[in-house]
């Protein structure tokens, strides 16, 4: 059966079209990755499901009778004064409105105006009776229990269950917000980048709450891994246009290599045919006009007919424009980092218990473990912004250190992307254009504050100024939320051939095998290494 449709729907935003005429049935029960570049529509999409946005007239959104539709955005809206645990335990409206009547019935029976008459006490043990069958249902006293180890499984920390959500950083919020919804459990989850901030742990927790899901669950993500692990379709917009696939990730990759390949083919036999075509017009045309006949004008002019007619085949994109990416480096000191006992704790919680570490020239190495297991520590202890409460931190002679930073907090959000990278680059307005159209940033875009750019773009711009700080060194905090999978594909391949030594965190394990070639885990204070990639620790764990 048909949970949502799309018909004909066509959506502009500030005068430009996001899609038109695009049409789209989503089965009940089916698992979907809806994917494309940054910018391509996807979030607009979401928004028009579940009327944040309004289609162009004649287009019409519709959802089969009954249906429920749960929306989890980028960044979502909670009330700063209410504590994790309390936003969290409020996501099944139905159980909190069960228990304030529940709560109601309990006031009325303790009344002498009920439980003196018959009647009325009759109805009230008939109603406690209902409302305690559907408590039950919904959980009954183990639903705290249940909200807690949602709220664990996803990555929260208990330290953080009281707090108000005032405080929290706007990761934590989104994984209260995403355990609010699968509380709610409506018919269709629309999961916009859900496992950004999830630690490895919390998008395998992800990965079996999606596949057990009884509903329908429509998720955007660039984790290729999560898109291989549990959905059953595939759904990319790109260029306005909504391709459906059958399948996982990687399945999907393939068909559409070998469909682009096929088209292009396809293509270039019809252009000849066309050619062909054409030449037999011209020389028709060129006879009657030589011959004054109007035998061979009407037989150009029928040929014409004819290919007037033709269903033109549409030149595929086989190269997309990417971002270009180059992290030159340079040969530095061979010992690049040496961490020697280091021991780091804040408050009563120990992040770092007498860790000993080197890393040397040409190494890539990712950094694992739970969120708040240390991880940012790590890095900032190497970048030297944070000190050590005993033992060495020594970076070699010749090393030049360039931060990429998860929450984006190097950059000035209140500086044009134009000046950003001026300023970064010393470099003229003219330079500072050219370096941005590398990064796909458009001309008008140039001119916009930094706060006013995208998670995607504010990645690509944080990218640019690790390039322009010609740092040989590469400390990157999850470097790959938010950008998009090509993107991601090009920040890949600029590591391979980068002439220097990187220590990055990451939780995407698709490009932590494509990209590390150690593994540092933390956990407990503790720091073990791993040889190879993550599918080589996992293995290596399972053992």
């Amino acid at each position: 059966m048909i949970a949502l449709s799309l018909s004909n729907v066509s959506l502009v935003l500030g005068g430009k079209p996001i899609f038109t005429g695009l049409s789209w049935q989503i089965g009940e029960g089916s698992k979907i990755g809806l994917i494309g570049p940054n910018g391509a529509g996807k979030s607009s999409l979401f928004k028009l499901i579940v009327g944040e946005a309004a289609p162009e007239p004649g287009g019409l959104v519709t959802r089969a009778r009954g249906i429920s539709v749960g929306y989890l955005p980028q960044e979502p809206s909670l009330d700063p004064a209410h504590t994790a645990l309390d936003a969290a335990l409020a996501g099944s409206e139905r159980m909190a409105t069960v228990t304030r009547e529940l709560a109601a019935v309990e006031t009325r029976l303790g009344a002498p105006a009920v439980y003196l008459d018959d009647r009325k006490l009759s109805a009230a043990l008939e109603h406690q009776q209902k409302l305690l069958e559907e408590y039950q249902s919904l959980g009954g006293d183990q639903y705290p229990l249940r909200v807690r180890s949602l709220l664990s499984g996803l990555g929260l920390e208990e330290s953080e269950f009281d707090k108000p959500l005032g405080v929290l950083s706007g990761g934590q919020k989104k994984l209260v917000g995403l355990a609010r919804l699968i509380l709610a459990s409506p018919d269709v989850l629309l999961l916009d980048e859900p496992d950004n901030h999830l630690d490895l742990a919390g998008k395998m927790f992800l990965e079996r709450l999606i596949q057990s899901y009884k509903g329908t669950v429509v998720i955007v993500s660039h984790d290729r891994y999560l898109l291989d692990a549990c959905v059953t379709h595939i759904a990319e917009l790109e260029d306005g246009r909504l391709t459906l696939f059958e399948g996982d990730y990687s399945s999907f990759i393939l068909d559409k290599q070998l469909r682009l390949a096929r088209q292009n083919e396809l293509f270039q036999v019809q252009q000849r045919q066309i050619a062909r075509i054409e030449t037999a017009i011209k020389r028709y045309a060129l006879w009657a006009k030589t011959y004054d006949n109007e035998k061979f004008a009407k037989r150009a002019r029928a040929i014409q007919n004819r290919l007037d007619k033709m269903d033109r085949i549409e030149r595929p994109v086989l190269e997309r424009r990417r971002m270009d990416l180059r992290l030159h480096g340079w040969r530095g000191s061979h010992k690049v980092l040496e961490l020697r006992n280091v021991s780091k704790a804040f408050d009563e919680k120990v992040l770092l218990k007498e860790a000993s570490l080197v890393l040397r020239h040409g190494e890539r190495v990712g950094v694992i473990g739970r969120n708040g297991a240390g991880k940012s520590v790590l890095l900032r202890l190497a970048l030297g912004t944070l000190q050590p409460d005993a033992g060495d931190v020594l970076l070699g002679s010749s090393i030049r250190v360039g931060y990429y930073a998860q929450e984006h907090e190097t950059l000035d959000l209140q500086r044009s992307v134009l000046d950003t990278v001026r300023l970064a680059g010393n470099m003229s307005e003219s330079a500072a254009q050219a370096t941005l159209r590398r990064y796909l940033f458009t001309y008008e875009q140039a001119g916009q504050k930094v706060c006013e750019l995208s998670g995607g773009e504010r990645s690509r711009l944080q990218l640019a100024l690790v390039v322009l700080s010609g740092a040989n060194f590469l400390l990157l905090d999850e470097p790959t939320n938010n950008l998009d999978i090509a993107s991601a594909e090009v920040l890949e391949a600029s590591l391979a051939d980068f002439e220097g030594t990187a220590l990055i965190i990451s939780h995407d394990r698709y490009f932590l095998d494509q990209v590390v070639d150690r593994i540092l885990v933390l956990e407990d204070g503790e720091m073990a290494s791993h040889e190879g990639g993550y599918s080589e620790y996992l293995a290596d764990k399972k053992k």
